[in-house]
């Protein structure tokens, strides 16, 4: 199956600082707006766009070291990773309270079951195979070159909400809604600019506001349709 060739791969590895599956859920679904944002990726998690795998470890409470690190694998919704993290807690907990020891392991996730099971074992780094690419040297950015790439980033997601808090008067829930993509966050500034000719109008940016979130909300629920899809309507 050579359907992915040529598409690049980027890993992105965060901190070992998530405490709960109730955050990694929510961090991934902030990265996933993110990279939507930057137009990185579609991240559409059912393509097979963004995958996530969560290394696990628990520890007495009040202790500074983390336990052996379990990766668990093969999980492709938010769902699977919040319940594959709850699983695994679960799991690590019961063999400690058995007297026994947790191996440091991959574990693939079942998702009809709801279950991991051990795929295969990994006791030094080693064992991870890490080698350098010949064919891809070393990649040296400078400072200066993170700096102009950071100038040309798009506004995002939380800076325009809290923009369009301040600048359009919204409540923090209805800009929330209308900033969760770019493309409707986008539609909706159109749409202000068209009703408030000669400068903004809180109160008329609320009513569009109110409209997208009602009207245009329903038709394309009805519709089933994606709001790109649907600019006629948001400009006639």
């Amino acid at each position: 199956d050579v359907n992915r060739s040529g598409v690049p791969l980027m890993e992105i590895v965060s901190k070992p600082d998530i405490r709960s599956a109730a955050q990694a859920g929510a961090f991934l679904r902030k990265l996933r707006q993110t990279l939507r944002y930057l137009e990185v990726s579609d991240a559409d998690m059912d393509k097979g766009s963004f995958r996530c795998d969560a290394n696990v470890s628990i520890r007495p409470r009040g202790a500074e070291a983390l336990g052996a690190k379990v990766e668990v694998k093969n999980m492709n919704s938010f769902r699977a990773v919040m319940r594959a993290i709850e699983t695994e807690v679960e799991r690590q907990t019961e063999v400690l309270n058995a007297g026994g020891v947790v191996v440091q392991e991959t574990r693939g996730y079942i998702d009809a079951t709801g279950q991991t099971v051990s795929q295969r074992s990994k006791e030094e780094a080693h064992d991870y195979r890490y080698f350098p690419e010949p064919d891809l040297p070393p990649l040296d950015v400078s400072p200066a070159e993170v700096d102009e790439l950071r100038r040309r980033l798009p506004e995002l997601p939380d800076a325009r909400k809290q923009r369009f808090e301040a600048e359009f008067g919204l409540t923090q829930s209805e800009a929330a809604l209308l900033t969760e993509s770019r493309t409707e966050a986008d539609a909706y500034e159109d749409a202000v600019r068209l009703a408030c000719p000669d400068g903004v109008d809180q109160g008329r940016a609320r009513a569009v506001a109110h409209w997208f979130l009602g009207d245009v909300a329903r038709l394309l629920h009805q519709e089933g349709g994606e709001l790109e899809l649907s600019s006629t309507l948001l400009t006639s």
